[in-house]
């Protein structure tokens, strides 16, 4: 948002407060009447610049609707040119007189287009305003003519379209002011370009005013001094335009007004007033005026009942919003969580306890919702979930209620049988048969489903609340079998939710504690056995449940969001230790440490800042350093993930795809991503030397890799048989139980050294025959 304080300090000035000064300046040398060239330039240098500050100032802040300060700019225009043709028209006979009015009318016009493109900007046009506008401008209108126009057309020797005309101005002013302080009622501040706005109204409606009143005495000029409200209108306008908080005034920026505020009543009030005020002051001169006061009075008291009318269903129409707010979901209109809930326990409720019907509740769970709304943004992952409701709707029965209860989670409820109940899960499976647009291209999605039944009870909320509760932990299970599936609950499954719940709790405090650890797995040279680099693995030996696999572990680290922190802490322990390893001689300048990331690590910007800072903090090259990733982080990869990789690349760090060939392993996602290297998952090695089929794939792999630049490592090595294989097709690297499982510190050391002993035996011995 643009600063509404100018920038002055220093020897620059803001353009606003230059126009301000300048306006003022020639304003005075106006009002001086030292010489008419005087006059005239003074009065050029305020048009004309309040003119070019509407067409240039609003356009430089870039504020909005363009085309509106575009009218403003064309109104402003019509007022000079009716300002300068005034005094000669004055001096002209009929109609060349009213050349002055023809250019300044327009100019109203305009300016009232203006105002109304402004509040609709803000959304600040209301029922009750209009009716507010309608009452002012009549009780107003009913003024002016009776004050003004009445006895201006009583002038002897004028044409009435004179007369007319100088009642009518201070009308116009009327309803443009109105329009401002409408403004003015939806704004919770009221920056400067608001408050010079309402000036330069005020100015305008001031000099018409002066102007009505010698129209009463049959002049339609004077002197120079009429001119000076419009020449400081056109300084607060030309401020206005050129302030920085111009961008301001397009901006909602409502807060709650009541139909019957306070504000409003200062409004109104005065304008109710006006018919007896009138009738007391001008009702007595003929009965034309009494007749004109009572139709005006009628007119008013009509419309202050249509506004009375219209705040009560306002406000009736404000309750039953906020009542089906509180029950709807607002993206989709379909029954929120609140809803569902008192739906099924009415389901429960209505149900006989004995009977063959029972209460189904499924709850689903789009899978790849994520991965949407990480490449396309929230504005399209909304519309993919709008098309999920539009789908379930059309494809689900009358008689089942869909509700939305989370960002991708809809719940269905429905009464039957088994049989009936199954069939609905195939329905609702169907809707995601078809792939979902988005946004230019189109994206096939499934849903993990969650089923749970109950039969009649005559505790129904409480029931209710279990229904859903049961078909969430179900859906839970489905989602860990894999996507698309469905999932009927039973009891066994609170107990392993009991046990997640119990190990993430255990899992926070292991982290707190210190109680995790890390382990290194070696990385070899086929050919000679000896240590190139090692895999850092977290391991996790619990204090009475004993080592619990990372298999487990990891994936409650994931939906807990402790991976980041588990990451973080294993990445430094892994540099830690082989800043040590480099400096006592342990490994070599080019042995590396493999680490794993998460995907969500990854998403993070600031990693890359992280990483080099710790790098520094250790001593330890980035070329030692080596982050794996699963292939699912470059599919499902979006713009932050993309340049977090590119730029821990530039740090010069080794990035991996771990167990590659299991997901989407294609050219196309390796050549645009900045990988180093590739880790052949362990479910191809295994068949090595057995099924010519995995061997094949790993051909391909290193083919592939080998056209890329790529290093290859070969994950799950366990015998010789598969390293030879794995050596024949082209892999230099290896990693399994071969060569030893993960192992503590200590034993690393241990490893390294015997196995460097022994090349050296061998190297010795082969040198000897």
């Amino acid at each position: 948002m643009q600063s509404t304080v100018p920038p002055t300090t220093g020897r620059r000035y803001a353009p606003w407060l230059l126009f301000a000064v300048a306006g003022l300046t020639a304003t005075a040398v106006y009002v001086a009447d030292l010489s008419e060239t005087a006059s005239l330039l003074a009065f050029a240098v305020i048009g004309i610049g309040a003119v070019t500050a509407c067409f240039a100032g609003p356009r430089r802040f870039g504020a909005e609707p363009r085309a509106a300060w575009l009218l403003m700019g064309a109104a402003c225009l019509a007022f000079l040119v009716g300002v300068v043709v005034r005094p000669w028209a004055a001096t002209q006979p009929h109609p060349q007189d009213l050349l002055g009015d023809a250019a300044t009318i327009p100019g109203y016009l305009l300016l009232g287009v203006f105002f109304v493109i402004l509040l609709r900007a803000r959304q600040s046009v209301e029922r009750h305003a209009v009716l507010d506008g309608l009452i002012v401008c009549l009780a107003g209108g009913l003024a002016s003519a009776l004050l003004l126009a009445a006895p201006a057309a009583a002038v002897a020797g004028r044409p009435p379209i004179e007369s007319v005309l100088a009642g009518l101005y201070p009308l116009f002013d009327v309803v443009l002011l109105l329009l401002v302080v409408n403004l003015t009622f939806t704004a919770t501040n009221w920056p400067v370009s608001l408050v010079t706005l309402l000036g330069t109204m005020v100015l305008m409606m001031t000099g018409d005013l002066a102007y009505a009143i010698i129209g009463v005495a049959g002049k339609t000029y004077t002197s120079p001094l009429m001119d000076v409200p419009f020449l400081l209108a056109y300084v607060l306008l030309g401020v206005t335009a050129l302030h920085p908080s111009v961008v301001q005034l397009s901006r909602a920026a409502r807060r709650p007004v009541q139909a019957w505020s306070g504000h409003r009543m200062a409004l109104l009030a005065p304008a109710i007033c006006v018919p007896f005020v009138l009738l007391v002051a001008v009702g007595a001169r003929s009965p034309w005026h009494r007749l004109t006061i009572a139709v005006g009075g009628a007119a008013i008291v009509v419309l202050l009942l249509a506004r009375a009318v219209s705040a009560v269903q306002a406000q009736v129409a404000a309750e039953l919003h906020s009542e089906h707010q509180a029950v709807t979901d607002p993206l989709t209109g379909l029954p929120n969580r609140r809803m569902i809930s008192e739906r099924i326990a009415h389901l429960v409720e209505q149900t006989p306890p004995d009977g063959p019907h029972r209460v189904w509740v499924y709850y689903l769970d789009l899978d790849g919702f994520k991965w949407v709304n990480d490449s396309w943004g929230h504005d399209t992952g909304d519309q993919l979930v709008i098309e999920v409701a539009t789908r379930l709707r059309a494809a689900l029965p009358p008689t089942v209620t869909l509700a939305r209860v989370g960002g991708d989670e809809f719940v269905l409820a429905y009464v039957g049988e088994q049989a009936g109940a199954l069939r609905m899960v195939e329905d609702v499976q169907v809707c995601f048969a078809r792939p979902l647009p988005v946004r230019d291209t189109e994206v096939v999605i499934t849903a993990s489903v969650g089923i749970a039944h109950a039969a009649g009870d005559p505790n129904p909320a409480v029931t209710a609340e279990a229904l859903l509760r049961d078909a969430d932990t179900a859906m839970y299970r489905s989602k860990a079998e894999g996507p698309g599936r469905s999932t009927l609950f039973d009891v066994s499954m609170h107990n392993r939710v009991r046990e997640r719940i119990e190990l993430e709790a255990a899992l926070r405090t292991a982290l707190a504690r210190g109680e995790l650890r890390v382990a290194y797995q070696p990385i070899v040279n086929l050919e000679t056995g000896q240590p190139l680099g090692a895999e850092a693995l977290v391991r996790w030996e619990h204090p009475e449940r004993g080592n619990i696999s990372p298999a487990t572990f990891i994936p409650i680290a994931e939906d807990a969001g402790l991976i980041g922190s588990i990451g973080t802490w294993v990445r430094n322990q892994a540099m830690s230790q082989l800043a040590r390893w480099r400096a006592d001689g342990t490994v070599a300048d080019d042995f590396y440490l493999s680490v794993n990331v998460s995907p969500r690590q990854l998403t993070d910007a600031n990693l890359p800042l992280i990483v080099s800072a710790e790098l520094l903090r250790y001593g330890v090259p980035a070329g030692a350093l080596a982050l794996e990733m699963t292939e699912s982080v470059m599919v499902d990869g979006s713009s932050v993930t993309s340049q977090v990789l590119f730029e821990l690349r530039e740090l010069g760090l080794r990035l991996l795809v771990d167990d590659f060939g299991t997901g989407f392993s294609a050219l196309g996602y390796l050549r645009r991503f900045p990988v180093t290297g590739v880790k052949i998952d362990r479910s191809f090695v295994s068949g090595l030397g057995e099924s010519v089929e995995d061997e094949e794939i790993v051909r391909a792999v290193v083919a592939m890799s080998r056209a890329l630049g790529l290093s290859i490592v070969a994950e799950g090595v366990e015998t010789p048989t598969q390293r030879d294989a794995l050596a024949a097709v082209g892999v230099r690297q290896g990693q399994g139980w071969l060569w030893g499982r993960a192992m503590a510190p200590d034993e690393f050391v241990a490893s390294v050294r015997a196995v460097a002993s022994a090349i050296n035996r061998d190297q010795l011995a082969a040198g000897n025959s």
